[in-house]
């Protein structure tokens, strides 16, 4: 400690001079992702709030509860669970019911994220393996509300909902296409799809914030963005200019919310930043095919699983050598 301020965390090699530990982290990252939840807010009344408020109580809750059962350290106070949460929620369309951000955060926290171990010890991003699990009541994740549609707090019939198609399905009828939004309200959030996720333009100050803060780096969100804006404007389809068809791709569905806080997560993600680089292009690679040939029109959920998975491997192929030495390890005897 210094003037009160901590110098050091100190953990496994290598240890790094910082003010930073895993709490103030992960306040940094929760103020990034306030506005697109103002968004929400703003396009579709309180249900959104309720929605988001339920996923971080449960999260933290079964987070709690788990540690309190197995007579475990509390690790709630690091805020990860509350992260968890609202990245459970902003995945979520807004008119799902009340017991779906249970489920889900049930699944992410407890299956994926404290049966591994905890925090720096799950596999997969425990939001996204949380929608993943979701998807087994595809009407409900599937039914995107329209903005300004008066969606109410209450209890929601899915089939009274006014539906709106997101931008990745109304492109299936070419660019004359009547649910087809414009670029610029692509870019805004006023579109079809999850609680956090259409705000292209609020979602890139989160990236701002949390790249002028140093909680990520470029190299991910970057890479996983110009892969899928390369190859959509290479190989544009429905009959789009090649410039149009890049940029919907780029500004709709979850491709922004996953490159800036699903694909950087630190413990999912490459330690290197030649790894970073390569996860962001494995992301968009798979972003894109399940985009073009999948049966569902998004992809960044799957795509960021697969790579999580793969994540160990590439830590293996991009780790620097030790200085001094031809070989990536040193045996000693």
């Amino acid at each position: 400690m210094e003037n009160g301020k901590k110098l050091f965390t100190v953990t496994t090699s290598p240890n790094i001079k910082t003010p930073d530990d895993t709490r103030s982290i992960m306040l940094t990252v929760i103020l990034a992702l306030v506005a697109p939840g103002i968004m929400s807010v703003v396009y579709y009344g309180l249900r959104p709030l309720i929605i988001i408020v339920i996923s971080i109580a449960c999260s933290v809750g079964f987070e709690a509860l788990y540690n309190l059962i197995l007579k475990k350290k509390q690790t709630v106070g690091d805020l990860s669970a509350v992260v968890t949460g609202i990245l459970l929620a902003y995945v979520l369309p807004a008119s799902v019911p009340y017991w779906i951000p249970v489920v889900g955060s049930f699944f992410a926290i407890v299956i994926v994220k404290m049966l591994f171990g905890g925090l720096g010890c799950n596999l997969v991003n425990p939001a996204l393996a949380g929608r993943a699990f979701l998807m087994s009541w595809p009407v409900l994740m599937t039914t995107f509300p329209k903005v300004f549609s008066g969606l109410t707090a209450g209890v929601v019939n899915t089939a009274d909902v006014i539906t709106s198609p997101t931008p990745l399905v109304a492109m299936e009828a070419g660019p004359t296409g009547a649910n087809l939004p414009s670029i610029l309200a692509s870019f805004i959030g006023e579109t079809g799809g999850c609680i956090g996720e259409t705000s292209a333009l609020f979602l890139l100050i989160g990236f701002l914030i949390l790249l002028f803060r140093k909680v990520i780096t470029w190299h991910t969100p970057v890479c996983y963005v110009g892969t899928v804006a390369l190859i959509t404007f290479i190989f544009p389809q429905y009959g789009f200019s090649n410039l149009d068809f890049m940029l919907y791709n780029i500004l709709s569905g979850g491709l922004m919310l996953g490159a800036v806080f699903m694909a950087t997560d630190y413990v999912t993600s490459p330690t290197t930043k030649l790894g970073k680089a390569v996860f962001g292009v494995g992301c968009g690679l798979l972003t894109v095919l399940f985009r073009y040939f999948g049966s569902n029109p998004e992809g960044v959920c799957y795509s960021i699983l697969i790579m999580n998975v793969l994540v160990v491997f590439i830590d293996r192929l991009t780790k620097s050598k030790r200085y001094g030495t031809r070989g990536g390890a040193v045996n000693v005897k």
